[in-house]
């Protein structure tokens, strides 16, 4: 199963997350049926939200969303403090060439736009409360980037980030996938700043140490190199969806009396379909009927 931990270094001075997410992500992309090229931008965002999510409190949530020109038209991904993550692209099919390094152009098939974090915190507890966004321009589209960014200049907080989808040709399609966030907390000096920097600049891709069947726990000593870290968590991470029929049912009785009443006259019945998780749900007539009855 995927696993994702947090620790801690140089006295509490730097914080480091990482995890591996190959299943997750090979399920996003089954579900999906996302081409390549958008299995690696929808693999990258989703891993790089559950590792920011894991900072939540338990009952918060946390949604990445990027707005694009490109041709995938558009991300978003949502994790929990709970390690539960789902995901969509507008364009599942969306594919551009590989680039001359052999890499997927993942910042071809997103282009310009905005990058958002929102997040929610409180509900579960029947306490509303406005969501914090925070946005930034979509810097290079490689995602990791685009987070690591978004940290420093909404929230002030030196981050490096490295993120990695690794396809194969055959099913189940993915395989690598996870990522590494390490913070600079107050009172990071100089050198261990340098320290990360350089052992990140030379350490081999994240997905190749994972393929060969790297733990979370060696992402770590990837990005951290011979600073010594502690554990203080970890926690199973996987793909799950918080849809339903019932809140299929709640979403047509939000529509109102007349749309219901339509579609059993067009239709008979209707179909509610879930992007972040592309799961079906059927309301017959009966139940229709079932909702007229409840206005």
């Amino acid at each position: 199963m995927d696993k994702l931990i947090h620790g801690t270094a140089a006295s509490g001075t730097v914080r480091v997350l990482a995890a591996i997410t190959t299943e997750t992500i090979a399920e996003a992309v089954r579900r999906h049926g996302t081409s390549p090229t958008a299995s690696a931008a929808l693999g990258r965002l989703m891993t790089g939200t559950l590792l920011l999510g894991s900072t939540l409190k338990g009952c918060d949530r946390l949604t990445t969303r990027v707005e694009c020109n490109g041709l995938i038209g558009g991300i978003t991904a949502e994790a929990n403090a709970e390690g539960e993550v789902r995901g969509y692209v507008k364009n599942p099919l969306a594919e551009l060439p590989l680039k001359e390094n052999g890499k997927f152009d993942v910042s071809g098939i997103i282009g310009d736009g905005m990058f958002h974090i929102i997040r929610e915190s409180g509900l579960n507890i029947g306490v509303k409360r406005e969501p914090y966004i925070g946005s930034v321009p979509i810097t290079s589209g490689e995602i990791a980037e685009d987070f690591a960014y978004y940290l420093a200049k909404s929230e002030q907080i030196p981050s490096a980030v490295l993120l990695g989808v690794r396809l194969n040709n055959r099913e189940p399609f993915v395989a690598a996938s996870g990522g590494v966030l390490v913070q600079m907390m107050p009172g990071a000096n100089d050198h261990i700043i340098t320290m990360i920097e350089d052992t990140i600049i030379n350490a081999p891709h994240i997905t190749e140490v994972i393929d060969a069947g790297a733990k979370p726990e060696d992402l770590v000593k990837l990005a951290l190199g011979e600073i010594d870290f502690e554990i203080l968590d970890e926690k199973p991470i996987q793909f799950k969806c918080n849809c339903s029929y019932d809140r299929a049912l709640k979403t047509i009785a939000s529509l109102g009396r007349d749309e219901v009443e339509s579609m059993i006259e067009q239709d008979g019945d209707a179909t509610m379909n879930c992007g972040y998780c592309n799961e079906s749900f059927v309301v017959s007539a009966e139940g229709l009927r079932e909702i007229l009855a409840g206005y």
